[in-house]
């Protein structure tokens, strides 16, 4: 998760072992910006920037790899654009019922939550005694933590979530959107390798060296998006932009000697 500001400042106070920093990170003003107070900031850059990296990872090898087994330009463009719809709907699927099914449980265990503290409030009560005890905390302590706990029902039952069953969740919107950021993200992101393609039909210097344009361009890109990861990841953007270049490039060098021995070998 990207940290923020406040998150940025704590550290480098920690890092310095400055209190003058320490005491702005914890100001009453950053702390009331925190980002758990805006729980929808940013959410969509996950599924924006994963969707962007398979994109483009993805159609750069299945154009390498037909280019490696010698096939016509308008060969790669029918395998590079099934390819791009074709992966991308299957992402966002997998992403949209991934949601999904995780949504539904986490509502399910909080019914159950409500239902068990209604029904026997008492043995809920003791159940997050001891696991506050096993964390530590005293058995006195831990009682009045409780009791101040149990007296809102709805803190209450999303502190059994979290405590009990380890499930924190985020206000989030539902999963049909993460699912269009990843399709639309991937799509626009992983047409890069074909452009030079489509080109190479109006302009003779892109036919003449469509291939190595392709690639360029795809490189650029790749590093791009993966410089864009840091929002998501908080990595150097340089160092995430080279892993992702390094990435996208072994994938397509696998791809191109792959198509390169097939068509070796079937000519044989």
């Amino acid at each position: 998760m990207k940290e923020s500001d406040r998150q940025k400042i704590a550290r480098k106070a920690f890092e310095m072992k400055d209190p003058k920093l320490h005491d702005q990170a914890h100001s009453k003003e950053l702390i009331a910006e925190e980002t758990w107070h805006k729980t929808t900031q940013g959410r969509y850059m996950s599924p924006l920037v994963y969707g962007a990296s398979d994109g483009i990872i993805t159609t750069f090898a299945v154009v390498a790899g037909a280019m490696g087994a010698h096939l016509s330009p308008q060969v790669v463009l029918i395998m590079g654009f099934a390819n791009l719809f074709g992966d991308g709907f299957s992402m966002a699927m997998g992403d949209y019922l991934s949601q999904r099914t995780s949504l539904k449980y986490n509502e399910s265990e909080r019914q159950r939550e409500k239902w068990e503290v209604e029904i026997d409030p008492s043995s809920e009560k003791t159940e997050l005694i001891e696991i506050y005890k096993s964390k530590g905390l005293e058995e006195e302590k831990a009682k009045d933590l409780v009791e101040i706990l149990s007296s809102n029902k709805h803190l209450w039952v999303e502190t059994m979530m979290h405590e009990e069953l380890g499930i924190l969740e985020d206000k989030v919107a539902p999963p049909r959107v993460d699912a269009l950021v990843t399709f639309f993200s991937f799509v626009f992101f992983g047409f890069m390798p074909l452009v030079t393609y489509i080109l190479a039909s109006f302009i003779p210097f892109f036919a003449q060296n469509t291939f190595l344009t392709a690639t360029i361009l795809t490189l650029v890109t790749l590093f791009t998006v993966g410089a864009l990861r840091n929002i998501v990841t908080n990595v150097n953007w340089f160092k995430s932009g080279l892993e992702m270049l390094l990435t996208g490039s072994m994938a397509a060098f696998v791809a191109y000697v792959v198509g390169f021995l097939i068509r070796y070998i079937t000519t044989l």
